[in-house]
């Protein structure tokens, strides 16, 4: 395999590629760093900590622990232990921005990071010349491995697109979020459904939202604060939104709902596409739709692969940088360099490439291209990465431009909330404490709505849950009133849930907005005790979005350990939405910040 590279007079050179063959964890990541591996050597007196983008902090992990095997060694016979933790590179970088707080962030703080993209570094810089931080890398980044943005779409809806022999573009996905599929002759495909993560904490999300931009203008570069504030651009890249099916924090969340949708035989009712690095299409490929690399070639493949479409009208390089932070010190630098050529080493490239990368110099697999459908000869067309002041414009736009939401928030009040929760608080306090804190995170034409649930009550003896607030902008004055009324719950009482997840979801049908996400977040620190409705079958059947034709999302939140995880989870996956991990009552803030990504 060929491949042609040539290098823009940006200020950060970029990669344009030409290959024979063509182009290319869930518990949710809410924000928790995770430790994959620390490489130790006994007599290694340099320690060197890595924050790596959760795509590849396993592989790295595993190069790590190679690394220490290898017995290297640099500057006067020195060597370094490596210890490599998984963060997404979004809240990397906010932790970097603000300055890393070991003790929020639960890490030591690191002395390189490798994010998925260079774009990450440019809204680091940015952040740290408004704040006058000074420079908060040291050293130019260097690509260990390449993934472009792609659009990830079900063969047979590829192919009614007219794909491999027709250029499919952003356009291409704005005409169908407008007409549906039966403007292709597929009426039984429904509307058009559009998987994209949130661009805040996902570098697929930001690489799309920069790429949709650009489409709107028809530019490859030199993308201007003009153009992201001119109206038709706007317009765009808001219709583009409209067909979003909701925002996630990870992009495996989609891939995994797709794979269980495609076990289901539905692989063509839940998304018509999703906008992912190529690298995690070949992933759900090859039986691995959460990046598990054990299960690649293992896991189960999927009825319906994917096929990777690469926009004709421009997509981004994700060059996954490895960069070394001002807090290294001068041999924790040269440990960083020395592992960094461990990494780029030929034998390290290869297995970059086993997991679906393209090399740092963006070359293809045979593997890859065979996986996710390569055509022979095709060029990517690569657009240039926005200056970093417009970079941070086109994410500021992008909150005003998304796709609005309608939320309900069902929250537990059962007796058993009143348990403690550390720091002094019960757990019902501190799930009100960060249910509050999460609605800064709405815009305010986001509407939300706030239900409680226990078993009847002597003050609520009609029925086990209760509407306080029924859904409204969240701007103005209902921000203090949802606020005011979070603060006003009190806990006694069993906890019904099915009933009060099946009673909430009905109500949400009933009113439902097509121009919105529609979604319930259900918190619980509890498992069903209402003998009344005790038949989970039969909750999981009446909220299976696959046998509707319109749909509502149910995310929930086991909160405390006596939560029935197990259970919320199959609620979750029911409706197409994701289940969250608080079971430790110290993450509720993050997990509800993970949350509220979503929408």
């Amino acid at each position: 395999m060929s491949t042609r590279t040539a290098h823009s007079t940006s200020r950060r050179k970029a990669l344009l590629i030409t290959t024979v063959v063509g182009l290319a964890g869930i518990v949710l990541a809410f924000a928790v760093p995770r430790l994959l591996t620390a490489a130790t050597g006994p007599h290694c007196e340099v320690r060197l900590e890595i924050s790596s983008s959760t795509e590849k902090g396993e592989l790295l992990a595993e190069m790590a622990e190679d690394y220490r095997k290898a017995e290297r060694t640099f500057a006067d016979g020195q060597c370094a232990e490596v210890s490599v933790t998984e963060l997404t590179s979004g809240s990397a970088m906010e932790a970097l921005a603000r300055g890393w707080d070991e003790k929020h962030e639960g890490r030591p703080e690191p002395q390189a990071w490798t994010p998925t993209s260079s774009l990450w570094l440019d809204l680091l810089a940015e952040r740290a010349a408004a704040s006058d931080r000074g420079a908060l890398s040291a050293g130019e980044p260097v690509s260990l491995a390449t993934s472009p943005l792609a659009i990830a779409m079900p063969r047979p809806m590829a192919e009614a697109l007219g794909w491999p022999s027709k250029q499919v573009g952003w356009r291409d996905v704005l005409a169908l979020t407008e007409k549906g599929w039966g403007s292709l002759g597929h009426p039984e495909w429904g509307s058009f459904h559009l998987g994209k993560d949130n661009p805040h904490t996902s570098t697929s999300g930001l690489a799309a939202t920069v790429a949709a931009f650009y489409a709107a203008t028809g530019r490859s570069s030199d993308l201007t604060s003009k153009d992201v504030a001119t109206a038709g651009t706007r317009d765009f890249v808001a219709g583009v939104e409209a067909g979003v099916l909701h925002y996630a924090s990870d992009a495996t969340v989609y891939m995994a709902n797709l794979a269980e949708a495609d076990a289901e035989g539905q692989a063509m009712s839940y998304a018509s596409a999703v906008l992912v690095q190529e690298q995690l299409i070949h992933l759900y490929n090859q039986g691995s739709p959460k990046g598990d690399p054990a299960l690649i070639g293992e896991g189960r493949k999927p009825r319906v692969p994917l096929v990777a479409v690469h926009p004709s009208d421009g997509t981004l390089m994700l060059d996954h940088p490895f960069v070394v932070l001002p807090s290294a010190s001068k041999a924790q630098q040269a440990a960083a360099a020395d592992f960094r050529a461990f990494l780029l080493d030929r034998e390290q490239q290869r297995r970059f490439q086993e997991m679906g990368f393209r090399d740092h110099a963006g070359n293809a697999a045979t593997a890859l291209a065979e996986s996710v459908s390569l055509s022979g000869g095709h060029e990517l067309s690569l657009i240039d990465p926005p200056a970093p002041k417009v970079l941070g414009e086109i994410l500021d736009s992008w909150d005003d431009l998304r796709k609005k939401a309608r939320v309900t928030l069902v929250m537990d009040v059962s007796g058993s909330m009143n348990q403690p929760a550390g720091n002094g608080r019960s757990r019902l306090e501190a799930a009100k404490e960060a249910a509050i804190s999460s609605l800064d995170q709405y815009h305010e034409d986001d509407e939300v709505g706030l239900w409680a649930f226990s078993t009847e009550t002597g003050d609520h003896p009609d029925q086990p849950y209760r509407v306080i607030l029924p859904p409204a902008p969240i701007g103005g004055d209902n921000k203090a009133r949802m606020s005011a009324a979070i603060r006003g719950l009190s806990a006694e009482g069993g906890t019904a849930l099915y009933s009060s997840v099946r009673a909430a979801h009905t109500s949400m049908l009933e009113d439902l907005d097509p121009g919105r996400i529609n979604a319930l977040v259900v918190l619980t620190d509890g498992k069903n005790e209402y003998p009344a409705d005790n038949d989970r079958s039969a909750l999981l059947r009446d909220i299976d979005a696959d046998a509707m034709e319109r749909s509502v999302r149910v995310f929930t939140v086991a909160f405390g350990e006596e939560a029935d995880f197990d259970t919320l989870t199959e609620i979750a996956e029911a409706s197409r939405a994701s289940s969250y991990d608080a079971r430790d009552p110290a993450l509720i803030d993050k997990v509800m910040t993970s949350v509220i990504s979503n929408f």
